[in-house]
């Protein structure tokens, strides 16, 4: 009986720790993406592993997607790390061809434990033909909630309300998550314009040139593509 009673506590111990050292980020903001219809749905991590789940939909008749072997979760410093096991995606060249129009398929990527601390990522798919990529996954759940709050009122149509927010926000970013700076720059911009405050839209599209931002280059790009440019 002292034996079961020990095993158990152990057991309820070990599951408190794993509890406590694990983070859950359901639908995360993003600075950048590659493909409209893929989203990033929910990111597990562990201390034995990251899991990020994500689903794509489909437009297009005939429509097919895969996902490359060579996937990776990219650092703020940098660092690399590898796939290491995928479920629900078939690797290319193999592929999954989609029945309908709007069909949505889910699937699961896993990589190794995150380094701790870890503010953001980029997900990338190194390869050759037609890749995806997440820049600027933001792992910060206060950030992530003050963003979805100053989006929500965009999304009302309370643009002004909305520019508040978004510049409170960029006062309060610091350096460990200047990944998804880039988004902030954009919202602050689009909604300048939006509320005919043009002088405040080119402010802060100096400011995001001159900010030296990861793949500061990339958002510039995104916002001239729908011609806003100063």
């Amino acid at each position: 009986m002292k034996i079961r009673v020990t095993i158990s506590v152990l057991f309820f111990l070990v599951t408190c720790f794993v509890k406590i050292n694990s983070q859950t980020f359901n639908h995360p903001n993003i600075g950048l993406k590659s493909h409209e219809t893929l989203e990033i749905s929910k990111i597990e991590i562990t201390p034995q592993k990251t899991l990020i789940f994500l689903s794509v939909e489909n437009r297009i008749t005939g429509g097919y997607f895969c996902a490359d072997k060579n996937i990776l979760i990219i650092y703020p410093d940098g660092t690399r790390s590898k796939l290491t096991a995928s479920k629900g995606i078939p690797v290319c060249p193999d592929s999954y061809k989609f029945k309908t129009i709007g069909e949505r398929l889910n699937f699961e990527l896993t990589f190794p434990p995150l380094k701790q601390n870890t503010q953001w990522i980029d997900l990338v798919e190194d390869c050759s033909d037609n890749c995806f990529s997440f820049f600027g996954v933001c792992l910060n759940s206060d950030l992530n909630r003050k963003i979805d709050d100053a989006s929500v009122l965009a999304e009302k149509e309370e643009p002004a309300e909305a520019l508040m927010n978004f510049i409170k926000i960029a006062g309060t970013i610091d350096s460990k998550n200047s990944g998804i700076e880039g988004l902030i720059y954009i919202n602050i911009i689009k909604l300048s314009k939006e509320t005919a405050n043009i002088p405040k839209a080119a402010e802060w599209y100096t400011k995001l040139k001159l900010s030296g931002i990861p793949r500061n280059e990339l958002y510039i790009k995104h916002l001239n593509s729908q011609g806003i440019i100063y």
